[in-house]
Parts: structure tokens; C-alpha cells; sequence
């Protein structure tokens, strides 16, 4: 998949622009506050219907305007040309795909997938639990078309269990017990045949950014796997009652890596932890390009904030053998080194949010 116009509408400081960009590698060249960040914004938006930068979509929209608008025709994997189209006021979401409206933002994400690389992704094993596993399921799903509804429901089983635990409704639980069980054994499942095939992809791309031996990736699902859930629910319920809410389950699933059967945060250094979870990233996008030949679109905002030159040069080339869109930004054109060897690319510049091409090849 590849953007091959991009219209930008009200996206806090560009107001109006459209840019056709390389289905290559995209440098976006300009100062701090210029408007290179809003433009990977815009991106993201188009395929996920939210901000990676703000929670509310209110700030995002430009201050003179009630709406942004992000539209852009699009390359399929499969050869298609298709036309996305998203309009957000802070309340509603409209959402159009080939001049169709359509209701679920999960059919957004089908047709455009993104993996965002920001300073905070560097986190990702720092944070808490839920980070990790927004990551892990962002791959799932893209991965298993059954994973969504399943997990949907399983949330949704979930909720109406906590109701029930925090009014004392203790006659009602055993209906949603085995929704929740049902549903939460195929998530479970789905998370559990994704890491593995996601393992052997991810170590040999962090062989080539660090040497690095004995690393495992383990999925912690939330509740001992010894036992069938249904049994961990009937022993965790006068807890359960007590706090009112559901402690066991898919819900406080975690996955852990280890180095040296140590916990990687703990054991690696800060750099070294970068790399980690860059190449986290950058193997969730080749697995999807291994087993459903689907090319993500790759966005990577404030390229030389968190890695030094020499892993930044290491960083392009290997997105220059990747085959899919990227688009990068920086705050000088020098900050991505020699980028001469690389076959594919635009470079653009913005200033006060206009975007204008530097030169192309």
C-alpha cells in the first residue's frame, strides 16, 4: 500500500495542502513548529481516526476552522486504487472509503496500515502493560480478521462483568463468565500464533542493529494458564467483589522481553533499548508484508532525536530494502546523512505549514 495524493485540510498549522509523495522514502524537511509534524499527523489520522499527539481531536484542528479533513487515493497491496477520506469536528466522524460512507474506523486501519516511530514509542517497554499490548494486538489483527470480533465481545463481556461485580449481582455473573471465557481463549490464541511467527522476523532484524544473544519474547495472558480461566474466575471472585472489577483475563495480558533471561529494561542500556523496540516496529510491518503481502506505511516523526548517526545511516538503509512508504522528518536535511545510495525518494520542506518539494528523485 502506498499514499499516492495526499490532501490535507485544517490539521493544526496547514490549512490547505496536497502533496504527491514517492512511494519510496519521504524526507520532510523544516524548523521546530514549522508543520512537519502535522503532516505525519495527518497520515496517522487518515488511518487510525485519531492523534498520536493529543487525546482530543480539538487541538489538532485548525483554530479558524470547525473540521480537518485528510483524503488521499491510494496504491493497494492487490493493485487497487482506492480513495480514503476522513472529517473530524471534535464530535462526529465521517468516514469515507471509494465515496462510501462507512461506520467502523477498523476499516480505515485495513486499508491503510501505519507503524508510528515517535520519541515516545521508545517507551513501549517502560510503560505499562496496556501499551505493549496495543502493540501486540495492533499486529493481531492485521494478522487475523477473526481477532477483532472476538475481542470485541470479549470487552464487551468484560464490561458487563465489572457492572455486575460492582452492584453485587452475583446471580447474573455466570452468563457473562462464559462469554467472557469463550471469547477470551480465542484472543488469547490469536496473540499466542502471532508471537510466534512474529519472533524469528523480529530476531533477525535486531541482529542487524545490535549483537545481541538470548533474547526471548514471552506472552503473559493475564492469568495461569495451569488452570482454565472459568476456574480462575470462581477463585478470584470474592476478590473480584471486593474491588469490583475483574483481576484475571486477556484484559492484563503483557509481553515480556528478556535478554539473558533478565528483563531487556533492566538489563540493556538506554540505547540499546531503542534499537529493541525499533526493530519491534519495523518487524510487525515485515511479517504483514510476509504473510498477507500488505505494505504498511511507515511514519517516523523527529528522525535524529533518539539514535546517533551511525544507527541512523544503519536505520535508511535498511528502510531503503523494505518496499514500503515511509515518511521521515527532521529538523535539517543533514540529519539524514548520506541518503545518495537510496533508489526512491522526495524530499519536502515546510514552513508555517506549507509543504513544497525540495527536490526528488
Amino acid at each position: 500500500m502506498s499514499l499516492l495524493k495526499l490532501d490535507i485540510y485544517h490539521v493544526r498549522n496547514i490549512q490547505k495542502e496536497s502533496i504527491n509523495p514517492s512511494p519510496g522514502i519521504n524526507f520532510i524537511v523544516g524548523k521546530n513548529a514549522s508543520g512537519k509534524s502535522a503532516l505525519i499527523e495527518a497520515i496517522f489520522i487518515l488511518g487510525r481516526a485519531k492523534s498520536f499527539r493529543s487525546t482530543s481531536i480539538k487541538p489538532v484542528i485548525n483554530q479558524d476552522q470547525a473540521h480537518l479533513i485528510v483524503s488521499a487515493e491510494t496504491l493497494q497491496s492487490d493493485g487497487r486504487y482506492c480513495h480514503l477520506g476522513i472529517q473530524l469536528d471534535g464530535k462526529n466522524t465521517e468516514i469515507r472509503i471509494n465515496q462510501q460512507s462507512r461506520q467502523h474506523k477498523s476499516d480505515l486501519a485495513y486499508a491503510l496500515p501505519l507503524q508510528l516511530i515517535d520519541p515516545k514509542s521508545y517507551e513501549l517497554l517502560d510503560a505499562g502493560a496496556q501499551v505493549r499490548r496495543e502493540f501486540l494486538d495492533w499486529g493481531v489483527f492485521n494478522d487475523d480478521k477473526n481477532f477483532l470480533i472476538a475481542w470485541r465481545k470479549c470487552k464487551k463481556a468484560l464490561s458487563q462483568r465489572n457492572s455486575l461485580l460492582k452492584t453485587r449481582q452475583i446471580d447474573l455473573l455466570n452468563v457473562w463468565d462464559k462469554e467472557f471465557v469463550y471469547y477470551g481463549t480465542i484472543v488469547n490464541k490469536s496473540r499466542l500464533n502471532y508471537l510466534q511467527k512474529f519472533k524469528p522476523i523480529f530476531i533477525e532484524i535486531i541482529s542487524q542493529f545490535l549483537n545481541m544473544k538470548l533474547l526471548d519474547l514471552t506472552l503473559m495472558p493475564g492469568w495461569d494458564v495451569s488452570k482454565e480461566l472459568q476456574q480462575v474466575l470462581i477463585q478470584d471472585l470474592d476478590k473480584d467483589l471486593r474491588y469490583g472489577f475483574t483481576h484475571s483475563g486477556p484484559h492484563r495480558s503483557d509481553i515480556l522481553l528478556s535478554v539473558n533471561n533478565c528483563l531487556a529494561k533492566d538489563f540493556v542500556s538506554r540505547g540499546q533499548l531503542k534499537l529493541i523496540v525499533l526493530s519491534l516496529k519495523l518487524a510487525q510491518i515485515q511479517l504483514l508484508a510476509k504473510e498477507h503481502n500488505n505494505l504498511a506505511c511507515i511514519l517516523i516523526d523527529d528522525f535524529s532525536a533518539e539514535l546517533d548517526s551511525y544507527n541512523r545511516e544503519k536505520l535508511l538503509h535498511y528502510l531503503s530494502t523494505m518496499a514500503c512508504q515511509v515518511f521521515i522528518t527532521a529538523t535539517e536535511l543533514t540529519d539524514f546523512g548520506d541518503f545518495s545510495q537510496i533508489p526512491l525518494y522526495k524530499v519536502f520542506h515546510v514552513e508555517h505549514g506549507n509543504i513544497k518539494p525540495f527536490f526528488d528523485i
